[in-house]
C-alpha cells in the first residue's frame, strides 16, 4: 500500500468521507487512492469552492471533511474560506499536495512556503516526512480538527510519500479530545446576575443557536426575564416557528450602539463581547455602554451547553417552560422587489426544515426579523467577512444534508468570487436555489463609503462599486454550467419562483432585478 491509499483509508477509517478536490500534477497518486467506494469525492472548479463547501459541510454536521488542494498556490486560492471557516469554528482537513523532496532543492516554478501560507489560518499544520508516516500524521490531523468547536488542521503532503510503499497497513487509534467545561463558580455569578433583575442580555454564538442550548436559553429567558440574542453574523441557528427565538444585534454601530445601552448586563456564550465590524471615525470598536458589565459564561472552546445546563440547574428553572416562536404564516407578497416584499416573499415560501445561507448583504438586512415566524430552518451566516462564501458554503450544506433544500441569498458582486459553485451543484444534482440579487453594483460598499465619512460616491470613486459595464448576464452563466435559471422582477413572480424551485430536484438560480 503506497501513501495515498494510506491517507485514504485512515480518513474514512476516521469518519471522513468526503473530499472536496481540486487536484493537480502532484497529487495524481491521491486522486487515484479517492476511487474509494467509502469516499465521496467532489470536484470543485476553484480551490475557494473547495474550502467553501467543506465549511458548509462541517456547519450541518459537525463532522470535518477533507480538501484536495495543488500545492501553495492551490492553498492560496482557497485561503479566503479557510479564513470564513476559522472564523465559524468550522473543522476542516486540508491535504496540499507538495512537490517530491528531491524536487524541492530546484526551486522549480511551484515551489512555495506552504507552512507559511497555512500557518496563519490553521490551528495546525505538519508536513509529512515519509510514506510509512502518513496513516499517523492523518489521525492527528483528523483528532485536530475535530476539537470542538471545530479546528483547521492542514497537511502538507509531498508527491513521493504519496506513491512510494507505505509497509504494512497499521491503522492509528482515533484521537479524541476532551470537550472543556465552564467554571461551576462563573456560573454561580451569573446566576446571581440573572437573580437580581436587572437588564440583562444573553448573547449565544457556536453550538449554542442551536440544539438543546437554544432550548436551554429559553427556559432562561422564561424564567428570568432576560433576553436573548446573537451576533448579527452567526455560524448557524435553528429559528422559525417552534423554537426559541433570539433577536440579531445590529450591524450599523449607531444602531447596536442604542439597542445595548438597555442593559445593565451582557452574559456571553462562545462569543465575546459585541464589537464593531469595522473601525469609523468617531464611532467606538467596542458597541456595549460605558456602565455595562460584560460575563463570559463559555468561552470559545467551551461547551456552551454544559454552561447553560448548570446555568438553568443553578436557577432552578429546569421545569420551566420557553416561549417559543409562533408560526407567522405571512400571506405571498405584491408589487414591486424592495428588501421587505422580497423578505415576505422569503417568510411565505421557505419549506419546513430548510438551510437558508446568506450572503445577500445590503438586500437581505431585513430577513432575519420577517423570516422569524417562517417555517423551522436553519440560517448560516458568514462570520469572516470574506467575500465569495455563500455558493460554497451552500454546496457543502446540501451534500451534508441531502434531504433538505437550500436557499443560498447572495449579491451579485459577491456572487462572481465563486460562481464555479454552480457547476459542482449541476455536476452532483444538488438540491439548491441560488438567489442572485442583481443590483448591478457593490451596494454594500455605497453605504459603507457614506459610513466612513467620505460623503456620496461619484466619478471615478463610483465606477469602480458599479458592475453594470457591462452588465452579468446570470441566465446565461447559469445555463453554462447546467443549472436551470430565471429572473424575476416583482415580489409575485419571486414568492412562485421559490415555491416551484423547491417541487423539482436539483439546482436552480433565480436572478432578482433590481
Amino acid at each position: 500500500m503506497n501513501g495515498a491509499e494510506s491517507l485514504v483509508r485512515t480518513l474514512t477509517a476516521q469518519g471522513v468521507d468526503t473530499c472536496f478536490a481540486n487536484p493537480g500534477t502532484s497529487e495524481m497518486h491521491f486522486l487515484k487512492a479517492l476511487d474509494n467506494p467509502r469516499m465521496r469525492s467532489v470536484l470543485c472548479l476553484f480551490e475557494g469552492v473547495c474550502t467553501g463547501a467543506a465549511d458548509g459541510y462541517y456547519r450541518m454536521t459537525d463532522a470535518p471533511a477533507s480538501t484536495l488542494l495543488h500545492l501553495g498556490p492551490g492553498l492560496a486560492n482557497g485561503l479566503a474560506n479557510i479564513h470564513n471557516a476559522k472564523r465559524a469554528s468550522s473543522g476542516m482537513i486540508n491535504v496540499v499536495g507538495e512537490h517530491s523532496s528531491s524536487h524541492l532543492k530546484h526551486d522549480a516554478p511551484l515551489t512555495s512556503d506552504i507552512e507559511g501560507l497555512a500557518r496563519p489560518l490553521s490551528h495546525w499544520v505538519r508536513r509529512v516526512e515519509s510514506s510509512r508516516a502518513v496513516a499517523w500524521d492523518v489521525a492527528m490531523a483528523v483528532g485536530k480538527a475535530n476539537e470542538y468547536p471545530g479546528r483547521i488542521a492542514t497537511l502538507v503532503l509531498p508527491g513521493d510519500t504519496s506513491w512510494q510503499d507505505g509497509g504494512e497497513y497499521v491503522a492509528p487509534p482515533r484521537v479524541r479530545a476532551e470537550v472543556k467545561q465552564p467554571d461551576a463558580a462563573r456560573v454561580e455569578s451569573i446566576a446571581k446576575v440573572l437573580h437580581s433583575g436587572e437588564p440583562t442580555l444573553l448573547v449565544l454564538a457556536g453550538r449554542a443557536t442551536r440544539g438543546r442550548a437554544l432550548e436551554l436559553a429559553g427556559k432562561l429567558k422564561a424564567a428570568t426575564g432576560c433576553r436573548l440574542a446573537t451576533q448579527f453574523f452567526c455560524a448557524r441557528s435553528e429559528r422559525g416557528a417552534g423554537r426559541v427565538a433570539l433577536e440579531r444585534i445590529p450591524y450599523a454601530v449607531d444602531a447596536a450602539l442604542d439597542y445595548l445601552k438597555a442593559f445593565k448586563h451582557i452574559v456571553t456564550v462562545e462569543t465575546t463581547e459585541p464589537i464593531a465590524f469595522f473601525s469609523y471615525p468617531d464611532k467606538p470598536s467596542l458597541l456595549k455602554a460605558p456602565c455595562t458589565l460584560v460575563h463570559p459564561l463559555a468561552e470559545i472552546g467551551e461547551d456552551g451547553t454544559a454552561a447553560l445546563d448548570m446555568l438553568v440547574q443553578a436557577l432552578g428553572a429546569t421545569s420551566t417552560q420557553a416561549v417559543l416562536q409562533p408560526r407567522s404564516n405571512m400571506a405571498p407578497p405584491s408589487g414591486g422587489l424592495t428588501p421587505a416584499s422580497i423578505a415576505q416573499a422569503l417568510a411565505a415560501a421557505l419549506p419546513e426544515h430548510c438551510i437558508l445561507v446568506d450572503e445577500s448583504l445590503t438586500t437581505g438586512r431585513e430577513t432575519m426579523s420577517i423570516t422569524a415566524g417562517a417555517a423551522p430552518h436553519d440560517c448560516i451566516n458568514n462570520m469572516g467577512g470574506s467575500i465569495g462564501y455563500g455558493t460554497p458554503v451552500a454546496t457543502g450544506a446540501a451534500l451534508a444534508c441531502p434531504d433538505r433544500r437550500v436557499f443560498c441569498m447572495v449579491g451579485d458582486g459577491s456572487a462572481m468570487y465563486t460562481i464555479q459553485s454552480l457547476w459542482t451543484q449541476a455536476r452532483e444534482n444538488l438540491n439548491i436555489t441560488t438567489i442572485i440579487f442583481a443590483n448591478n453594483s457593490y451596494a454594500i460598499l455605497k453605504a459603507e463609503y457614506a459610513n466612513m465619512g467620505a460623503g456620496a460616491p461619484s466619478g471615478r470613486a463610483l465606477s469602480m462599486i458599479d458592475i453594470d459595464r457591462p452588465r452579468i448576464d446570470w441566465l446565461s452563466m447559469a445555463k453554462s454550467m447546467g443549472v436551470p435559471a430565471v429572473a424575476v422582477d416583482t415580489a409575485q413572480a419571486f414568492y412562485k419562483t421559490m415555491t416551484d424551485s423547491v417541487r423539482e430536484p436539483g439546482p436552480r438560480l433565480i436572478e432578482v432585478r433590481l
